[in-house]
């Protein structure tokens, strides 16, 4: 178990400057997430972490010690690829304990450890057979398992989940919650850009934005009291309603938002806004309603139950008491 300090920590290549300037605690055994859009500098932090760049300034610390110049093998971390890197030749038990050969582990300690960790993950009767035998879900849990082998202080996941199907991604997800119960004394980074998988295994959240820390909190914190227009508008799914103009002068504010669990349909000549039902989303227990106010875009109406309201309805909608997040012209919130 490792706390991780980022102080400053930048990394440019050539001219181009992907990290500009982090500040970051990650506390010991915590499950950190780094969030953010394609291009916004998670993964490559994510390796400045795990030792496979190199900072070009700043400073990194791991139990207030620093590993700027400490090679990845040395760090006592573990990374977890989405693209499995298992070794076709091998079967599930030669490729969990590959490392431990390396390191020269005793076959002893070796054999524990993988039947261990293959036991943990349910992969236990997986041990004989190659990768091209094993299900997409099955080869992750291989190489999550040749992670957990290697004892480390720190798991690195870098989207993880990405080339599973949503059955899949949904049954490995909470194969990776469990991990994190049982392991509680090991700190885990997982790097994805899934909203659902950030808010569900999160301890804390970090959403990054063109290099930067935008916010860091637990998931309810930036759901609930996002510090900017773009974390209202990037966390949580479906995002933020966003009204500008006229709708939002009413609130004296450039920008209002609200969450569409947030808005109610009312009885006619009683609602902040009115529009018409331009499309409709049945989940089977949520129902989602486009409704067109006269904004950029329709507020989406989330709706509990069946649908009972026809496309092309006119609705008036107000929304709930306190559940309205008003944002200046700079994008910070107005209080």
């Amino acid at each position: 178990m490792a706390n991780i300090q980022l102080k400053a920590v930048r990394k440019a290549y050539g001219a181009v400057e992907v990290i500009k300037g982090i500040d970051l605690d990650i506390k010991k055994g915590e499950f950190m997430v780094f969030v953010g859009p394609s291009g916004c500098g998670k993964s490559t932090l994510l390796r400045l972490i795990s030792g496979l760049e190199s900072i070009t300034s700043g400073d990194m610390l791991f139990d207030s010690e620093r590993v700027n110049n400490v090679l990845p093998s040395q760090r006592g971390i573990a990374m977890v690829f989405q693209s499995y890197a298992l070794y076709p030749h091998m079967n599930v038990y030669d490729n969990m304990a590959f490392g431990m050969k390396l390191a020269k582990s005793s076959k002893e300690e070796m054999d524990v450890r993988v039947r261990k960790a293959a036991q943990l993950l349910q992969i236990d009767h997986l041990l004989d057979r190659l990768p091209k035998q094993l299900s997409g879900g099955q080869r992750q849990r291989v190489a999550i398992g040749r992670a957990i082998v290697r004892d480390p202080r720190v798991f690195l996941f870098d989207e993880p989940l990405s080339n599973l199907d949503a059955a899949l991604r949904v049954q490995t997800r909470l194969e990776i919650a469990k991990l994190h119960h049982d392991m509680s004394d090991v700190t885990m980074i997982y790097v994805t850009h899934d909203q659902v998988e950030a808010m569900t295994l999160a301890d804390r959240i970090c959403v990054l934005r063109d290099g930067k820390v935008e916010q860091v909190g637990t998931p309810s914190e930036l759901y609930e009291t996002p510090n900017s227009l773009f974390v209202a508008g990037f966390i949580g799914s479906p995002k933020m309603n966003f009204l500008t103009g006229d709708h939002a002068a009413k609130y004296n504010c450039s920008t209002l938002g609200i969450r569409s669990e947030h808005i109610t349909i009312v009885p006619e000549g009683q609602g902040a806004w009115s529009g018409k039902v331009v499309h409709a989303e049945d989940l089977g227990s949520d129902n989602y309603l486009f409704v067109e106010v006269g904004s950029d875009e329709p507020l989406i109406v989330r709706r509990a139950g069946k649908l009972d309201i026809k496309l092309g309805t006119q609705v008036a909608l107000a929304p709930q008491d306190g559940k309205l997040h008003r944002f200046g012209a700079d994008g910070k919130p107005i209080a």
